[in-house]
């Protein structure tokens, strides 16, 4: 969840490791530090707080060619200026940077402390410079690679040594780490978001995989310093797309970019001869699909909440049964792996350590498991059997949005192909292609509300404490509507199925509490709108997210009104409206909406 950047080259280091730092704030903001390798040795700069904070403190004269930096979203020990990354060895010779978690820390902290070292901070990172310092190896990577020997957990690592002034070492085992390739300068990231403006020439670590970086180019080793063969390859992207341009956050940007983003992934996926999607990247005909009996569905916060949309696709449209299970739980639980059950990940980043986890675990029981990931060449999109690509472009702000839009899509994908192959005729199939061929511009049409739901969210945001509330399909909907608005605005909202209120929620009806429920125009609307009038009978405020002509009888509520599509995919369409009341009930309240407190875009820590 930290962020890494490193260069060697013939540059000046600093601004290009700030510059890179300020691109992966969103991946932990409650310090950061640099450390650059320059004729008087290694110099070391480093506080709690911002990258801007950073870089105004920076000494006029740190000038060096070789560098590493991080941004830190604090795990052991509290953010400040000693536990802010890079950390250094007692003679120090040795600056590194690390993202993960280092499970043996204790014991190894320990270790060096009998043998007299001092260790300063509260991080387990620490042990890692002293134990590259301690090591008698006599390259560089024989250091690291002995240092790496002794540690048990998950690592992104950059390390630079005095000794060895022209080079940095890097290493990955369960947190992401590539290599970028410039005219003779090389980069090292955890993000291509930090380099993406000097090279989009990059070649993504294996776990267990360790590379020297010199200005001329970069070699690969596994652990035990054997060869191995990593190409790099050119990525197809613009780097305009990290940028927020005009906007006043990413999170506003990427908002409205759903329209063309849904373009995106369903480009080249519709048959509309046949009523069907074509998914290559599944590499499954027709007879191991008809094989599948059953779906399951992994991911964790929104992606979670989302494979619950997936999963209602799948049941509806291909009647396989499917169910969504939190990632982070999946693997405790000692799972049957079943022969013919699809899995599928489903992760923006394709890093989140719990999601990349629970895939290793299905592999090595032999079951089948698809990713939909956003990012390609990704952990988790590389463990996968097949998969579909989310193809949303960037995503920074850390609450998500396009991606989990073309997520649902790409459920919805999933599901027509699985359903044509079974049961599902061929008029419902185009009935589906045409409604998912509208979407882009129904998008369009709730994004058009913004200014009526920027009011709407701003009376929201004077409560301390909210509900929201949705049935079968809309459940999952509320789910995600509830945690977009805790998680930037920092208001208590919490989801309900409508159905459950009168088993315990009631409770805390009262108007102090607002409810926001979703209440399509479908089989449930009559049992939805009996649900309203018990909220109302308790004085309970209400914003209803619903359809045009729904009638809500005498219920006093806020309406909120989002285009018909077919019932299957309207779930996505009345999820649109929440972002922008969580959004705007942020901005209200003068939060920083991209790095909301406590969280980071990519979960790469358990």
């Amino acid at each position: 969840m930290c962020g890494i950047v490193g260069y060697v080259g013939t540059q000046q280091a600093s601004p290009i490791l700030v510059e890179g730092l300020t691109r992966l704030e969103h991946r932990g903001y409650d310090s950061a530090g640099l450390a650059v390798l320059g004729s008087t040795g290694v110099k070391v700069a480093k506080r709690a707080g911002r990258v801007r904070d950073l870089a105004d403190g920076l000494p006029k004269r740190f000038a060096g060619k070789v560098g590493i930096g991080h941004t830190r979203w604090a795990t052991h020990g509290p953010a400040n200026d000693v536990n802010a990354h890079p950390h250094t060895d007692a003679k120090g010779l040795v600056a590194i940077v690390h993202n993960g978690i280092i499970d043996n820390a204790a014991a190894l902290r320990q270790r060096l402390a009998d043998e007299g070292a001092d260790l300063v901070s509260d991080t387990d990172s620490e042990v890692l410079a002293h134990l590259v310092g301690r090591s008698g190896a006599d390259t560089l990577e024989g250091k690291v690679s002995d240092a790496l020997s002794a540690v048990e957990g998950t690592y992104g690592l950059a390390v630079l040594h005095a000794d060895f002034p022209d080079r940095l070492v890097v290493a990955r085992n369960g947190s992401p780490l590539l290599v970028g390739v410039g005219d003779r300068e090389m980069y090292v990231a955890s993000d291509l978001a930090a380099i993406v403006r000097h090279t989009t020439t990059v070649a993504h670590l294996d776990d267990g995989e360790i590379a020297t970086l010199t200005a001329t180019g970069f070699t690969t080793y596994r652990l035990d310093l054997s060869r191995t063969a990593r190409d790099a390859t050119t990525l197809d992207i613009d780097p305009a797309a990290y940028e927020a341009g005009d906007h006043e956050s990413f999170m506003h940007k990427e908002m409205l970019e759903q329209p063309a983003a849904a373009v995106r992934v369903l480009r080249g996926r519709l048959d509309e001869r046949f009523g069907t999607a074509h998914l290559g990247g599944l590499d499954m005909d027709a007879r191991e699909t008809r094989a599948i009996r059953r779906v399951k569905i992994l991911g964790c916060g929104s992606a979670y909440y989302v494979g619950q949309m997936g999963a209602s696709l799948v049941e509806e449209l291909a009647r396989i049964p499917a169910d969504a299970e939190a990632a982070s739980e999946f693997r405790y639980r000692n799972p049957i792996i079943e022969p013919d059950t699809l899995y599928v990940a489903v992760s923006q980043s394709g890093e989140t350590i719990d999601t990349l986890l629970a895939v290793q675990e299905i592999r090595r029981k032999g079951g089948r498991v698809i990713g939909l990931v956003n990012v390609v060449g990704s952990a988790i999109a590389r463990e996968c059997d097949g998969g579909i690509y989310l193809h949303a472009g960037p995503e920074v702000a850390v609450a998500s949005t396009k991606a989990l839009t073309n997520m649902f899509l790409g459920f919805a994908l999933l599901a027509l192909q699985l359903g044509r192959v079974r049961d599902l005729s061929i008029a419902d199939g185009r009935r589906l292609i045409a409604g998912l061929q509208r979407l882009p511009e129904q998008i369009e049409e709730v994004l058009a509300q913004e200014e009526a739901l920027a009011a709407l969210a701003g009376r929201l945001a004077e409560a301390e404490s909210l509900f929201f509330v949705g049935r079968v399909r809309g459940f999952p909907v509320a789910r995600e509507g509830a945690q977009k608005f805790k998680e930037i605005s920092y208001r208590h909202a919490e989801a309900y199925q409508t159905s459950e209120l009168k088993h315990g929620p009631l409770a805390l009806i009262s108007p102090d509490v607002p409810t926001v429920a979703i209440v399509p125009e479908d089989e449930l609307t009559d049992r939805n709108v009996g649900a309203l009038h018990e909220i109302a009978a308790r004085r309970g405020p209400l914003v209803v997210v619903t359809h045009e002509g729904v009638d809500l009888g005498d219920v006093e509520a806020e309406r909120v009104v989002v285009p018909r599509n077919e019932r299957e995919l309207d779930p996505i369409l009345m999820t649109i409206p929440l972002q922008l009341l969580a959004y705007h009930a942020a901005l209200r309240l003068g939060h920083d909406i991209d790095k909301p407190r406590n969280l980071a875009k990519s979960v790469t820590v358990e």
